[in-house]
């Protein structure tokens, strides 16, 4: 097998998996679907960029969604993240909004969560590819066996990390991680149809900060632009329309 290009301490942690037929067999479905001409997302370079971008030494928070975004231009291997430049999904929008009411940061005009991956927030799709405009359709592909091991590993190896699970496919992934010492956070998905259910309201940004520092942890800071983005004392009708 081709040398896997992902970050040495995941490569450590996760040797095993590498060498496991389920993998093996992972590849050969991606080369065939290219073969077949399907776009597949997030491109090849960044399918583990939330293992490069958050070694496994560093790993304080795990955000879990199901699969990458599947328009043009939007995966880029952290969850719930997008490039510069790229329009704000509805999900992420509300994501913000939330931590707008939690902390009073400033909602930002940028969707790469890139700052929060580079801090410790492992930004995790459970599934992490997706064909163009299908979303879920690399559900069967075996990528699950490969992330709950990553789940499972870091639950294992690690303390007090928190865990944030949004919807229910997220919620199904508790019974992989020792709740005895590490936080769970559940909450319903951000997105549109949901967010009105127990998402807004959740302030699970805050309690993940005041958890790592229960603990001797440094928190997250959630700016993603920390140049201009600013606490606020109030919501701005811009705001409001989230």
């Amino acid at each position: 097998m081709s040398e896997i290009q992902i970050e040495e301490s995941w490569k450590d942690a996760l040797a095993d998996e590498f060498h496991k037929d389920y993998f093996a067999t992972i590849k050969e479905k991606l080369i065939e679907e290219k073969k077949q001409q399907h776009a597949i997302y997030p491109p090849g370079n960044l399918i583990f960029n939330a293992f490069n971008t958050t070694p496994f030494d560093r790993v304080k928070i795990v955000i879990l969604w199901q699969d990458p975004y599947h328009g043009p231009g939007q995966a880029m291997g952290l969850s719930f993240s997008v490039p510069e430049g790229i329009a704000l999904p509805p999900s992420l929008k509300n994501i913000y909004q939330e931590i707008h009411e939690d902390i009073w940061l400033a909602v930002p005009k940028t969707g790469d969560l890139t700052p929060w991956a580079e801090q410790g927030v492992l930004l995790l799709n459970a599934i992490l590819t997706v064909r163009a405009n299908q979303p879920a359709s690399h559900q069967q592909l075996g990528r699950q066996q490969f992330t709950d091991s990553v789940i499972k590993t870091i639950s294992d190896q690690k303390e007090h990390v928190v865990f944030m699970l949004r919807g229910n496919f997220a919620k199904g992934k508790k019974a992989l991680i020792d709740t005895t010492k590490h936080l769970v956070l559940e909450s319903p998905h951000p997105s549109p149809f949901s967010v009105h259910s127990g998402f807004f309201g959740c302030k699970h940004f805050s309690k993940a900060n005041e958890y790592l520092q229960e603990h001797g942890l440094e928190p997250i800071d959630w700016r993603v632009d920390p140049e201009t983005q600013e606490i606020v004392e109030e919501v701005s009708e811009e705001d409001e329309l989230f």
